[in-house]
């Protein structure tokens, strides 16, 4: 069975298959709510399914190589007058996407936010049509992110989802929803102008070469194809690596060092970097809770995504020279969140906050350039998103009931709302690293990646650990604790349509936690080539 699906074009299936929902809803007079809602939250689980189906024929690949689809997308032929010898000289984008060990984990946790997301949605009150409709545009964009392999591909998806998620924050958030949109959108589009300054020298350098599918050295090409720059990186006798007068095609040490920075901003500002931050506080506070469950839970991860993929992988020399300050930087993040998530007294900052905090985690991981520090940022990355994403869930649901998250205005929740106050303090613990929960293996591994290069970034990380338990449950326990506030006495717990979605997510938080082997196998495939490249070029 697995033989004959893998023939077909699942990867395109997987990415494009949200569009099937929007043709649909197309169709669909915009006075039908109830098929809106069927249509739109149901055609979620078909890219989860495809996602599922994939996850579970990865181990019958051959060494658990990557699934690919390649073929020649956009050809533009260029002046062979300014090289001798040359037949032709065209600029190739390929439509190239892959699944490896690496974004596997990723891609289906993007399915299971996405459809979990859905259901959350239940709560908007208007224009049900469009905003069903950039949902699965947003979807859409945030695969093709994971799998996308040539850098203008990449590019476009990464830009995607730029535009449904600034009209699904600008729409339906709150009462500064506007200016927590524009700023997303400005901060954002910074990011993506340096993302394509660095994408445009790689290619123009490490891109160019004789073009692999003709023998005679006549046709050169301009490649944005992410394995061919990754080996002509690597290839001494590559034009990126010849110092010979004339090659305007050598990339030297500086525009290495350049490059790397530039994609360090440029994902940075994405996975938020500090002090890059502040655009995604106003999201968390501004956004509705389903669109937040993704930009926390998945668009977040786009950028430390980038970094390792676009980043480690193709300079693993500059990010061993860079090793330090990306573990200042994760210190930072960890501890500067961490202080700041505790003095908040609007709950929905004070996870944006351990977001922020979280994310740092991700960077001790990539500083550590092993195996075991590398398979600690990915599985952060998946844990944070499944977490994050019922943290949302549930504030959701808080909102529609009470009006506010303010943890001055609620208290004594678990009295009317046991059920919802207690995952509330699952997802709680799992954020704080509790033993057997998701949180706890990504943390761990990070750090353990780290301790064994730079101690004192892993001891730093850890005390990071023990701020996050006291603000979580700071918040946490005020909420479900204390004495009930009047106005919300008699609130009725979850409903069924409530409690599916998290009892799937609080379900992966388990999974995760006491069995990890489910996300690890994967990615230990998908950082062995990584490792390869810190011994030879690093």
């Amino acid at each position: 069975m697995w033989s004959e699906l893998s023939s077909l074009p699942i990867l395109t299936l997987l990415t494009f298959s949200p569009l099937l929902g929007v043709l649909i809803l197309l169709l669909v007079p915009k006075g039908r709510t109830r098929a809106i809602q069927i249509v739109g939250i149901g055609t979620t689980f078909l890219p989860l399914l495809i996602a599922l189906v994939i996850y579970g024929g990865y181990d019958m690949l051959e060494q658990g190589k990557a699934l690919t689809e390649q073929t020649s997308w956009i050809s533009i032929p260029l002046n062979i007058e300014l090289m001798r010898g040359i037949q032709s000289w065209t600029f190739d984008i390929q439509y190239h996407l892959s699944i490896d060990g690496l974004s596997l984990p990723l891609v289906v946790m993007t399915t299971i936010v996405a459809s979990m997301a859905a259901f959350a949605s239940l709560y908007l009150k208007k224009r049900w049509k469009t905003y069903f409709i950039l949902f699965l545009l947003l979807e859409v964009g945030m695969l093709g992110v994971f799998m996308a392999r040539d850098l203008f591909l990449f590019f476009m998806f990464f830009e995607w989802t730029l535009v449904p998620t600034y009209f699904l924050i600008g729409i339906w958030g709150f009462m500064h929803r506007e200016k927590a949109a524009n700023r997303f959108l400005v901060y954002n589009g910074l990011g993506s102008a340096l993302l394509l300054v660095a994408f445009v020298i790689l290619t123009a350098t490490a891109g160019f070469g004789p073009n692999p599918a003709v023998d005679d050295g006549s046709q050169y090409i301009y490649s944005g194809n992410l394995n061919v720059i990754m080996q002509n990186l690597g290839n001494p006798e590559a034009f990126v690596n010849m110092a010979a007068e004339g090659n305007t095609f050598y990339l030297t040490e500086g525009m290495r060092t350049l490059v790397f920075v530039l994609l360090l901003i440029a994902f940075g500002i994405k996975l938020p970097l500090f002090p890059f931050h502040t655009w995604m506080l106003r999201v968390h506070a501004e956004a509705p809770a389903p669109v937040v469950m993704l930009h926390s839970g998945v668009l977040l991860k786009m950028g430390a995504y980038g970094l390792i993929q676009f980043g480690t992988a193709l300079l693993p020399q500059e990010t061993a020279s860079w090793a330090t300050v990306i573990a200042i930087l994760g210190v930072i993040n960890i501890l500067y969140g961490a202080i700041l998530a505790f003095v908040q007294k609007e709950f929905r900052l004070v996870l944006a906050y351990s977001s922020i905090s979280h994310m740092g985690f991700v960077l001790l991981g990539i500083a550590a350039m092993n195996d075991i520090g590398l398979q600690g940022a990915v599985v952060q990355m998946v844990s944070h998103g499944f977490i994050s994403a019922l943290f949302f869930l549930l504030v959701g649901s808080l909102l529609q009931r009470t009006g506010t998250t303010r943890i001055d205005e609620l208290g004594g929740l678990a009295k009317s709302m046991p059920f919802i106050s207690g995952i509330l303090l699952l997802a709680g613990l799992a954020s704080l690293g509790l033993p057997g929960l998701s949180g706890f293996v990504a943390e761990l591994l990070s750090l353990l990646g780290l301790f064994g290069t730079m101690k004192w970034a892993a001891v730093l990380g850890a005390i990071g650990i023990i701020l996050s338990a006291v603000y979580v449950l700071r918040g946490v326990l005020a909420i479900s604790y204390g004495p009930l506030n009047e106005r919300h006495a008699g609130l009725k717990d979850a409903r069924l349509v409530e409690a599916m979605p998290i009892m799937v997510l609080t379900a992966c938080i388990v999974l995760i936690g006491l069995f990890p082997y489910f996300v690890t196998a994967p990615i230990e495939t998908g950082v062995e080539h990584m490792i390869e490249l810190f011994k030879v070029r690093g």
